[in-house]
């Protein structure tokens, strides 16, 4: 087993403070600085200075900590060699998952190996306003669904494996109103003077609107800002904006949904995330191919609305 000390000097690389790695740990920060403290001491390393009031790590714990990944990759690869001399017919797996990921893909999912395998157990979360990778480092989730903003760790990092799961269009909502409302379809760059709904995830979903709408030559004004989709829609059927829309999410009738044509077409990747190496233990293994195989089953997009 790795020293349990390396797993903390990792988590307070990505948290940043003594305080944020003990929360993320669950444990208090006087036992998160002692175990640091050991480990510099059998180390004979400065391993933490100074920084204002924080800390930073020093060159000696950053040499250290490409050791510590490498070596918390290969204990997970050896786990998971070892598991599959164990039935992996049961286990608990552990999946935190955007909210329209969790109804589309994630629960479908978690059907098939429900079915699959009786004596699996399940915990099923939205973590909405955490960092899902954060999550995954600590140790807290097994397998995270998200749309990776920019600064995410790829599929190369030392830290995650990444998988694409879904490419899914997004799709314009507006008022029955609208002017746009009788067509079937409309180009980004004609939206340049609407009013937008600042629609889902800040972290991931808003990237998008803002991106596609850089793409196509504007800057979206912003209005209104909100999370759950049910109120996205809300404020656009009473007329406060329009807003992009993930395709497998549904709308009621009140709204018109427009495909967006052009040369700008906007979309979110769904990927699961794991911990590097940890891939191959069965119960993460298959409920990768459990998510894999739901996001294939994902139906065709009905026709969208037409006058």
């Amino acid at each position: 087993m790795v020293d349990p000390r390396l797993h903390t000097l990792r988590v307070l690389r990505s948290e940043g403070t003594v305080t944020a790695t003990a929360a993320a740990l669950h444990l208090t920060p006087s036992t998160v600085s002692q175990q640091l403290q050991h480990l510099a001491a059998d180390l004979r390393l400065t391993l933490l200075e100074p920084q204002g009031r924080r800390i930073r790590l020093t060159a000696a714990a950053h040499a250290l900590l490409r050791h510590a990944d490498d070596l918390a990759a290969r204990w997970a690869r050896a786990e998971g060699d070892l598991d599959a001399y164990r039935s992996g017919s049961a286990g608990h797996l552990r999946i935190s998952s955007i909210a329209t990921g969790l109804a589309s893909i994630v629960l479908p999912a978690v059907d098939r190996l429900a079915a699959a395998y009786p004596g699996m157990t399940f915990e099923l979360r939205e973590d909405a306003h955490q960092d899902r990778s954060r999550l995954l480092l600590a140790g807290r989730i097994d397998i995270a669904v998200l749309i990776p903003a920019p600064q995410e760790p790829g599929a190369g990092s030392d830290v995650v494996e990444s998988r694409v799961l879904a490419e899914e269009p997004l799709d314009l909502i507006v008022p029955a109103s609208h002017r746009c409302a009788t067509r079937s379809a409309v180009a980004l760059a004609e939206l340049a003077e609407e009013t937008w709904i600042a629609a889902g995830d800040p972290a991931d979903q808003q990237l998008v609107l803002r991106a596609a709408c850089a793409s196509a030559g504007f800057t979206p004004r912003l209005a209104h800002d909100a999370l759950e989709w049910r109120a996205v829609a809300a404020l656009v059927a009473h007329g406060h904006g329009i807003a992009l829309l993930p395709r497998h999410t549904p709308v009621d009738g009140e709204l018109r949904r427009l495909r967006i044509g052009g040369s700008v077409r906007p979309s979110r990747t769904i990927v699961a995330q794991v911990r590097r190496g940890t891939s191959r233990q069965p119960t993460i293994e298959q409920g990768l191919a459990a998510l894999a195989a739901a996001a294939r089953r994902l139906e065709r997009p009905r026709s969208l609305e037409r006058p």
